[in-house]
């Protein structure tokens, strides 16, 4: 009863929201173009297009830019095994790179994109009824108690794969216990990363979760994204050191160590690869890097070749770019993966060891603690305390080729050991499939 009682609070504070939820999409939209595009399709309205004439699809669901990677085997085998798909994502960044990936098939009308209505009764009733979704499956962390209960009403399975719970987010859920039963108990499948993250899930009110692994370490790379960076590397003839994933907070202080630490102990200048994870913050890190007096070259700015060297002078290059990410892990010599020197939570890190590449991490990684752990007991990864740390760290790799050498042979083995998740939840969820 009280679980029925607070998911009509929250129902109540999403009608009573409805207003700023309508500010909120032309804000944004001024900065991020792609996040105003179809808005009434946030409200659940999919236009007259009769999705009766469609075959039932796997709905398959990833809020945001590293959901949408993450997704990409399980969308990809789906497709394979000749399985229409529903895409959804709540933020433009995840929009764009689910129509990079997937745009072949999206032209062959073997996929379709959309985003996902907020969490409101009338806006989840009339995305079931548009899409008919043979069943949803929800990637990583996205349970909604509208869209669930739904769910069960017009008889789609849902399944929360590659599900992750942190310790943080465990102890909030807990603020409203018997909502988050209600919810996560409607599920009829969750399918988690690891053990830890089975646990957790189970404490807040999952149904016998099960392990199957990370999404992410199935990630099919583009191999010439690949070639071109070591093509790319070779002819800098300079070390580089990626800083991937970076986020608000952070950057100022990696400039400034990058500023203060400037040469290797060989004495020869690395270039600084700054990728911030957001893409509407590329112009607000091109400025600080300019302020705080370093000569910053932009990727998108470079023409001539796909990929041309930047110029001998340039101290950081911007990689201001979408879907480049494997390009820019290839060419480096050291990857350190950031969103995790502020209490952020980390970002993934195991695109970088799937390429190869020697990876330094921050103290704070709560949203991929256990590959990162397992990164560093690999000897794939190490963990710095701070930015400077980290700067620190990659400059003696920088100057310790066998080392390097040696973390590399490590992330290409610690990738390649976890692989299989696609294929056991695929096999969870195959009766569904039909």
């Amino acid at each position: 009863m009280k679980g029925a009682l607070l998911q009509g609070v929250y129902t109540l504070a999403w009608r009573l929201a409805t207003p700023f939820l309508l500010w909120r999409i032309w804000r944004r939209a001024r900065r991020e173009p792609g996040y105003g595009v179809f808005p009434a399709e946030r409200f659940g309205f999919y236009g007259a297009a009769k999705a009766e004439q469609h075959a039932a699809p796997v709905w398959v669901h990833a809020v945001s830019l590293g959901e949408t990677r993450a997704a990409q085997p399980l969308v990809l085998a789906l497709l394979d095994r000749g399985l229409p798909v529903l895409l959804t994502h709540m933020t433009a960044t995840g929009r764009a790179e689910g129509a990079r990936l997937f745009e072949r098939d999206i032209a062959q009308g073997r996929l379709r994109q959309a985003w996902l209505p907020y969490d409101m009764p009338g806006a989840v009733r009339r995305f079931y009824r548009h899409f008919l979704p043979r069943c949803g499956l929800l990637v990583e962390t996205e349970v909604w108690p509208n869209l669930v209960a739904a769910g069960r009403r017009h008889g789609v399975p849902l399944a929360l794969v590659s599900a992750r719970l942190s310790a943080a987010s465990a102890r909030k859920t807990r603020r409203v216990a018997s909502l988050a039963r209600r919810t996560y108990g409607g599920l009829d499948a969750v399918l988690a990363q690891t053990q830890a993250d089975a646990d957790r899930l189970r404490e807040i009110g999952a149904r016998d979760p099960r392990v199957v692994g990370n999404l992410k370490f199935d990630l099919r790379l583009p191999q010439e994204l690949i070639q071109a960076g070591l093509d790319w590397r070779r002819r800098l003839g300079r070390p580089v050191v990626a800083w991937a994933s970076t986020r608000e907070g952070e950057e100022a202080a990696i400039l400034a160590a990058v500023r203060a630490m400037p040469a290797s102990a060989g004495g020869i200048r690395p270039l600084a690869v700054v990728i911030p994870r957001h893409p509407q913050r590329f112009d607000e890190v091109a400025a600080m890097a300019e302020a705080a007096g370093l000569a910053v070259e932009r990727r998108s700015r470079l023409a001539g070749m796909p990929f041309p060297a930047a110029a001998p002078g340039t101290v950081v290059l911007l990689g201001d770019s979408l879907g480049e990410m494997p390009f820019y892990y290839a060419a480096a010599d050291v990857a350190i993966v950031a969103g995790s020197f502020a209490p952020l939570g980390g970002q993934n890190l195991i695109e970088a060891t799937a390429c190869g590449v020697p990876v330094i991490v921050g103290p704070h990684t709560f949203n991929f603690s256990q590959a990162s752990e397992d990164a560093i007991a690999a000897r794939a990864a190490l963990r710095a305390a701070d930015v400077d740390e980290a700067w620190l760290q990659a400059l003696a790799l920088l100057d310790d080729a066998a080392r390097r050498q040696a973390m590399r042979e490590a992330a290409l083995q610690f990738s390649g050991a976890y692989t299989g998740a696609t294929a056991r939840v695929l096999a969870a969820v195959g009766r569904w499939l039909g």
